[in-house]
């Protein structure tokens, strides 16, 4: 059997089985992907390897990417990208705009407004500057200086970071499309926090910068998707889909296509 003709009737079971249950399920977004054939997933395209839009063709790629293609094939319906910002990311699934995101750190913030799926890889942050600060900054503290300035991208878990881990720095919050590292990159801030996926993905692509050589990362973050909170119909489906894919090793493997170190 293939893994899409076992996914496809779990879901319409699931959906089924509820419907006897409660007439609420005609609200589920699954019950509306099944019917209307589109799996709508909000993705903010500014995440390197996670989603990553090219402005030409209007494309996108990444191990989101990959997962959401995996999951609409499963599903037998079309998958549609639907662009956001991390300031309204969450925003867009509570509105109804998308019926999940990719990936987005797990936060009690987020939490407060939508649902997540179980985990299925984890982070931690760690500073970037450009290398010509090398023997300026060589630890976390180094950084927490009323002299310097530490940026991070408006709406992303490390907002709320830079603010903890650098009380006495000055904090440069940057709206998208523009990102943190550009600010770091033109000289308007000394350095910014991201995640450690995106961090050496950044130092390839843009050899003047760096990541501190920090003792360890911090904030150590379970990653998920985001999903209408209180519907659990398809909150149920998508941990199903993401146990069985894990016990197959499809995340093992993009994690490798991506280069993820976890």
């Amino acid at each position: 059997m293939s893994l899409s003709s076992f996914f496809k009737p779990l879901a319409a079971a699931l959906a089924l089985s509820v419907s006897v249950l409660s007439p609420a399920v005609a609200d589920s977004a699954l019950e509306d992907i099944l019917s209307s054939g589109k799996l709508k997933v909000g993705t903010t395209g500014d995440w390197n390897p996670m989603s990553i839009k090219d402005p030409a063709t209007n494309t996108y790629k990444g191990y989101d990417i990959d997962v959401m293609t995996e999951l609409a094939k499963d599903l037998e319906v079309e998958l549609e990208f639907v662009p956001t910002d991390w300031k309204t990311l969450v925003n867009g699934v509570v509105a109804g705009k998308y019926h999940m995101t990719g990936s987005a750190s797990i936060s009690a913030g987020r939490a407060k407004a939508a649902g997540y799926s179980n985990s299925y890889f984890s982070l931690a942050t760690v500073p970037l500057t450009l290398s010509k600060n090398a023997d300026k900054f060589t630890d976390w503290a180094d950084l927490d200086n009323a002299d310097v300035t530490v940026a991070a991208t408006l709406g992303t878990t490390q907002e709320q970071q830079v603010k903890d881990f650098f009380p006495n720095a000055q904090h440069k919050i940057i709206e998208a499309p523009a990102r943190d590292f550009q600010e770091v990159l033109a000289g308007r801030a000394d350095a910014h926090i991201t995640s450690n996926v995106e961090a050496y993905k950044l130092v390839a692509q843009y050899p003047q910068m760096m990541v501190v050589p920090v003792e360890q990362p911090r904030a150590r973050t379970p990653i998920a998707m985001l999903l209408p909170q209180d519907d659990q119909v398809w909150i149920n489906y998508i941990n199903t889909w993401i146990k069985l894919k894990q016990e197959r090793g499809f995340f093992d493997e993009l994690g490798k296509k991506w280069q993820l170190s976890n």
